[in-house]
């Protein structure tokens, strides 16, 4: 008989042993990053000036275009595991996610966040901008499936996860993207709400209205009257409308 206890004993405390394992193996989750979403939201407010694969498949994003510091969110929440400035992206912003995707948004005015820190779907990461290689102010969006690359390889088309896209669209800041959907379901939940995007260029230095005429297609006259210009002076980091 006590040779049986003895027994029921020990397998009792070796049972509590391999519990004890398996809870200490679990590892705990990141306060801060939001779970995975069903869907994704629109990262800004504007109008869709370009869309994936054009330029002869060069364009690995869709560009949105609005006023100058138009607020720029995470479209899902992540950490951010790049914000730097560089020749082509200009300010840039990448945000890993939990669902293996990392998301950049480039050619920002100005970034709110840093290199480590985590966000939520919806954090203000930045202000729309003209910055690094761009001709007007706009977020260029890219999704790329598990990292970003120097060579792109991972990169897909922003409509998988955000919805079909089409030159001209407006889209809003913050509501629900529709994979799958058509563009009326998911960009014009709030279509009754008239929207005027003027498209805008920084000033760079050396730039004249006729080096700006070519590179925009807009007429000298044409910037000359839209900006109430009476010469043709204009200095860096003025911003001028070109719609």
């Amino acid at each position: 008989m006590r040779d049986y206890v003895r027994r029921l004993l020990i397998a009792g405390l070796i049972a509590i042993c391999i519990s004890l394992l398996f809870l200490g193996g679990k590892k705990p989750r990141a306060e801060g990053v939001s779970t995975h979403t069903e869907h994704w939201i629109w990262p800004a407010e504007g109008e869709i000036t370009d869309t994936f694969g054009t330029r002869k498949g060069m364009h690995h994003g869709i560009d949105i275009a609005s006023e100058l510091n138009t607020p720029i969110y995470a479209v899902d929440g992540g950490v951010v595991s790049k914000s730097y400035y560089s020749d082509t992206y200009g300010n840039v912003v990448f945000i890993k996610h939990q669902n293996n995707y990392e998301t950049v948004y480039a050619h920002l005015h100005k970034r709110n966040v840093k290199e480590g820190e985590m966000v939520r779907q919806g954090t203000l990461i930045g202000k729309m901008g003209n910055t690094g290689d761009s001709s007007g102010v706009h977020l260029h969006f890219e999704v790329h499936e598990n990292e970003w690359t120097y060579s792109k390889e991972n990169v897909i088309n922003p409509d998988y996860v955000l919805g079909l896209t089409e030159i001209g669209q407006a889209v809003f800041a913050q509501t629900r993207a529709n994979p799958g959907g058509s563009i009326e379901t998911s960009s014009q939940a709030q279509a009754e709400k008239p929207k005027i995007v003027k498209k805008h260029y920084i000033v760079a230095e050396g730039d004249t209205l006729s080096s700006i005429s070519r590179k925009t297609g807009i007429s000298v006259v044409d910037i000359k009257s839209k900006n109430k210009l009476e010469s043709n002076l204009i200095y860096p980091e003025q911003v001028l409308v070109i719609d």
